[in-house]
């Protein structure tokens, strides 16, 4: 799946991109046909030590899915993201398929 990722006010390192493509791209397994989505790593302005945000966006046919989470680490935040987005896709998925019967 093609991701765009974009880190605001700071670099990511590659590391940190090829964690969050890798863990993006086992959703595939769930839906096939995720068209692309884009990811937005940013750092939140303030005291907290949970001021890391990771916000995933997915592009699936005739819909747009969306998740945010906010923690203390960008792959914690990107996993609790991409949890939240295969639930979505499973729903998603559940509907199609009680639409076409």
């Amino acid at each position: 799946m093609k991701l765009q990722m974009h880190s605001i006010h700071f670099d990511a390192d590659q590391k940190l991109i090829n964690f969050i493509q890798k863990k993006a791209d086992k959703l595939d397994t769930y839906y096939d046909q995720i068209i692309d989505g884009e990811v937005f790593m940013r750092l939140d302005k303030n005291d907290r030590s949970e001021n890391k945000i990771v916000e995933i966006k997915l592009n699936v046919p005739g819909k747009q899915l969306f998740a945010k989470s906010q923690n203390d680490s960008f792959e914690a935040a990107a996993d609790d993201s991409i949890e939240a987005l295969r639930r979505q896709i499973k729903k998603y998925k559940e509907k199609l398929v009680l639409a076409k019967q």
